[in-house]
């Protein structure tokens, strides 16, 4: 039971000289909104000094650029995640479309398609991935997708897509199969990893991220969730720990951590520009 005092955050054991980038992180869902400058402080300990900030509606979007304005070494991504669109205001693509070209935005989204938790129906997720991948051509910024129980067809969209012109983006806390990486792969999309791929039952996970190209890779926490080895379970995730997924990373790719931070850096950089 809660005593309702707030515990400060688990520190991080592992902490990186060659800057890091969280390369996605909520850090307007609770309890982050609250504890963003204390999660902010462990990140400059543990050498994580960018973070991407993801919105997963209009409030949420107007609340990552907030952040971005606020603290330099963040910036935003602004859309609708697919369990949202649903509930979308007639006017919020409209404010997605006028949010994505402030000056701290770094990419759309997330968008993309979930079957788990089946919240929307499949075709409006499906027209709402359409309007981020049509947008994200427009404005010239990459898109962040989400999938869950649906790889294959996410894949198969983002392939139809691709006839139309080349896409630009990442596929965030990848957890599929190294067939729907090397698609992904092909149609010049970066591949993240997450706290999972840290977990003791993840080992078909690690042998994807052993594959994937060293300049297609990226780290990220999904904070606040998915919190990586050894804290699982301890809530909330943040940004800082980003530093334990990325040696998980290292260790599986036989690279030497500094190595990886800079590589997954420069990665991140080209991707969703300079955080300087």
């Amino acid at each position: 039971m809660s005593d309702g005092v707030s515990r400060p955050l688990v520190e991080p054991t592992i902490r990186v000289t060659v800057p890091v980038i969280d390369t996605h992180a909520h850090l307007t869902s609770d309890p982050l909104p609250e504890r963003v400058e204390e999660a902010l402080e462990l990140c400059s300990t543990a050498g994580v000094q960018g973070i991407l900030s993801v919105g997963i509606d209009v409030a949420s979007s107007r609340r990552c650029i907030a952040l971005a304005e606020r603290f330099p070494q963040v910036r935003a991504a602004v859309g609708i995640h697919p369990n949202d669109c649903c509930r979308s205001a007639a006017s919020d693509w409209e404010e997605i479309r006028r949010l994505c070209r402030h000056h701290r935005v770094a990419a759309l989204g997330e968008t993309g398609l979930d079957r788990y938790w089946d919240d929307c129906p499949w075709e409006v997720q499906v027209d709402y991935l359409h309007r981020h991948i049509a947008l994200s051509r427009e404005v010239g910024l990459p898109i962040v997708i989400h999938t869950r129980e649906c790889a294959e067809e996410t894949l198969a969209i983002l392939q139809s897509a691709a006839a139309d012109g080349p896409l630009a983006g990442v596929m965030h806390s990848f957890t599929g199969c190294w067939d729907v990486a090397a698609g992904c792969l092909e149609l010049g999309f970066y591949i993240s990893f997450a706290g999972m791929v840290t977990f003791k039952n993840a080992d078909a996970l690690r042998n994807v991220a052993r594959r994937v190209p060293g300049d297609r890779l990226l780290v990220e926490t999904d904070s606040p969730y998915l919190t990586p080895h050894p804290f699982r379970g301890k809530r909330p995730n943040h940004p800082a720990l980003v530093t334990h997924t990325l040696a998980c990373l290292a260790e599986v790719r036989g690279t030497p951590l500094e190595q990886l931070a800079a590589q997954t850096t420069a990665n991140a950089e080209r991707l969703f520009g300079r955080w300087d």
